[in-house]
């Protein structure tokens, strides 16, 4: 359903993307800052000293009014913290300790490469097509909100990053997904959904995700402007999301970042979304305060799972049948000012079930600063 909009409404989007998670930013950000805790005698430190790729805090907020709809999947936030390098780290005197032990015991972690930890929360909405209806809309996909917590492993070289993560949260009512939209579209005079009381029912949802990403082409070297392209795989196996992604994005641009790309393709709530901080490398040099670049994404994907479509995996829940193949494109844009990055990226989605009337489109602010 189309929403008339003005350009002086921007700023209001933006705040109602902020706050479309507020119920359950409340609820944990006690907990985040708790494990913040430990690092931030690191982030102190850090201002003094050239460490070996800085630490980043994130938030990343995504939302289809961008599109002018309020449908399908239609908000999500997710703040992150991730690490400086590990063997910047003496000892892990200013990493949290329990934190540093856990990563240096992963399997994952390869000796002589940058490996990283990230810590993250969020939360989901999904919606169908007619939020005003207030009955059963059997054709359509099922009110449904996903909130949840996780961390993640990081280990990068020169041209392949591996990303292992482990998400637990819940699915259902006390995800808090309906009061945070319901309180947002009153705030704002938004339509208001009345069909929250078909959602799913609770449920805990446990995932793990692995993503691995390659260059295959950078062009940064000998001048200011470059090109590269990265490729990306991407699995996820939980009772949330079971299935696989592969894709392309190419970037060019002004200082171009030593990273791998600030758009992740995240396969386990059947969707895409950046890492919140971006990247898992350095900020820009010294000498090159600013840059920009653009970046042009394609991905295909194979679900065998996805909990919003499928329904509850214990009890009876409403459901849809889902399509197994799907597509997306991505084009962004990313600006860069010493320590501060914000990137607006804009997806573009193939349909995700057999009787969907529209293919979803939404936007995506990435907001990172690296200390």
């Amino acid at each position: 359903m189309k929403i008339n909009l003005k350009a002086t409404d921007f700023v209001k989007l933006s705040w109602r993307a902020a706050r479309g998670s507020v119920g359950i930013t409340l609820l944990l950000i006690l907990f985040f800052y708790a494990i913040l805790a430990g690092a931030l005698p690191l982030m102190a430190a850090a201002r003094g000293e050239k460490a070996k790729g800085r630490g980043v805090i994130g938030l990343q907020l995504e939302n289809d009014i961008f599109a002018g709809t309020d449908q399908y999947y239609t908000n999500g936030i997710r703040l992150s913290w991730i690490s400086a390098d590990m063997a910047a780290d003496k000892a892990g005197s200013r990493l949290a300790g329990w934190l540093y032990s856990l990563g240096k015991k992963s399997p994952f972690i390869r000796p002589g490469s940058q490996n990283r930890i990230s810590i993250f929360l969020g939360q989901n909405i999904y919606t169908p097509y007619d939020i005003e209806r207030s009955d059963l809309i059997e054709d359509d996909r099922p009110y449904a909100g996903l909130s949840y917590m996780g961390i993640g492993f990081h280990s990068r070289s020169t041209h392949v990053m591996d990303t292992l993560e482990f998400e637990l949260g819940i699915v259902g009512p006390s995800s808090l997904a309906e009061q945070s939209q319901k309180f947002i579209h009153n705030l704002f005079n938004f339509t208001h959904p009345n069909g929250w009381d078909n959602q799913l029912h609770d449920e805990l949802a446990l995932e793990a995700l692995f993503e691995h990403r390659s260059k295959l082409l950078d062009s940064r070297r000998g001048g200011r402007f470059g090109c590269d392209l990265i490729s990306h795989l991407r699995a996820g196996l939980g009772n949330v999301y079971i299935g696989s992604a592969a894709g392309m994005e190419a970037r060019c641009g002004l200082n171009l970042p030593d990273d791998f790309g600030t758009f992740h393709f995240c396969a386990n709530r059947g969707r895409e979304t950046a890492s919140a901080a971006g990247n898992q490398d350095s900020s820009l040099s010294p000498k090159n305060r600013f840059g920009i670049h653009f970046l042009l994404a394609v991905k295909g994907e194979a679900v065998l799972r996805d909990i919003f479509l499928d329904g509850n995996t214990f009890g009876t829940s409403h459901s849809v049948e889902k399509r197994i193949l799907m597509a997306n494109v991505v084009a962004g844009v990313t600006v860069i000012s010493g320590r501060f990055r914000i990137s607006y990226n804009y997806v573009y989605n193939t349909k995700r079930f057999k009787t969907q009337e529209k293919e979803q489109i939404f936007g995506q602010i990435n907001l990172s600063f690296y200390y």
